[in-house]
């Protein structure tokens, strides 16, 4: 059976997928509904809608929070999304959130939901990534900026996945900032350029001047946007630490080629790191024997059930 052949038996079979690690991604959030009895979702089209293997049915989905994986998940996306104070000012894309199993939102809860309501679990885990810079993490923030549209920052709507605060080894105030990819190819329109990334990126001083232009442009540029108001954050809002991390699944050849393009127009990686999804979860099943990441581990990293 062929990629395509199982991408078609799953209701799968997606032109938008660019590479067999994108389908494959998509086949694997299909099984897992299936695998759970979960009804499949629609997609609309110009002419109504048609199946989707990695959707859910709505309402349903939003009703039982069936895209996250387990109680304490389902009571922080509660929190979070569902109460209008907390969600004021933040971009939640509904109804994706809730129905769309390929969505990196939903995977920021599944990874950094149970963390951020076990603070020494999330140091222990931290402490791990960042080889003993952080000493004990103080908060986990999701979908967060320093400031939307703010002039002193980067001017823009950018804000980061997943924020961590902490205090670092020498009792420094630190964060980190997080952007999350699962699917995603990077492909797409660059969004306008600002002459104020340009101000932001002289200040941080990592930048080689011969690349700027290739930071302007996909599949780079909004690593760097992310990477910029990281930077000014640092400077702006006074940190003694703060770095930016772009976070991925190892076999998304996509991310990890962008990420090396990206390293090569820096001068430095004192502000920037990335992550793969694997390194993540190996930390945290080394500090815990919780079952949630073992289902984090099944829904999202186990390719090697996408047998062809």
């Amino acid at each position: 059976m062929t990629l395509r052949d199982l991408a078609e038996r799953y209701s799968a079979l997606e032109a938008v997928d660019k590479s067999d690690f994108q389908r494959s991604a998509r086949i694997l959030q299909s099984m897992w509904r299936a695998e759970h009895g979960y009804e499949i979702g629609e997609i609309k089209t110009k002419s109504g809608s048609r199946l989707l293997g990695s959707r859910l049915v709505m309402p349903w989905a939003e009703e039982k929070l069936a895209n996250y994986l387990s109680e304490t998940i389902k009571n922080v996306v509660c929190k979070e999304v569902m109460d209008p104070q907390k969600r004021q000012g933040k971009l939640y894309g509904k109804p994706r959130i809730f129905n769309d199993l390929l969505s990196s939102q939903p995977l920021c809860f599944n990874l950094f939901a149970e963390l951020q309501r076990d603070l020494p679990l999330a140091t222990d885990v931290i402490k791990n990534l960042t080889n003993g810079l952080v000493s004990s993490v103080t908060a986990i923030d999701f979908e967060w900026s320093p400031g939307r549209g703010d002039p002193r920052l980067t001017g823009d709507r950018s804000a980061f996945d997943v924020y961590v605060s902490f205090s670092s080894a020498g009792d420094k105030k630190g964060f980190i900032g997080i952007e999350v990819k699962y699917h995603e190819n990077l492909i797409g329109a660059a969004s306008p350029h600002k002459d104020r990334y340009d101000q932001i990126a002289d200040q941080m001083g990592c930048f080689k001047e011969s690349n700027r232009e290739d930071l302007k442009a996909q599949p780079l540029q909004q690593i760097w946007r992310d990477h910029l108001l990281a930077g000014i954050h640092r400077i702006a809002d006074g940190f003694e630490e703060g770095f930016f991390v772009f976070l991925y699944p190892e076999k998304n050849t996509h991310c990890s080629s962008a990420v090396s393009d990206y390293e090569r127009c820096l001068t430095n990686t004192d502000t920037f790191a990335s992550w793969t999804m694997e390194s993540v979860v190996g930390a945290i099943k080394r500090c815990t024997n919780d079952a949630w990441i073992d289902r984090f581990i099944d829904r999202y990293l186990a390719f090697e059930k996408v047998v062809t």
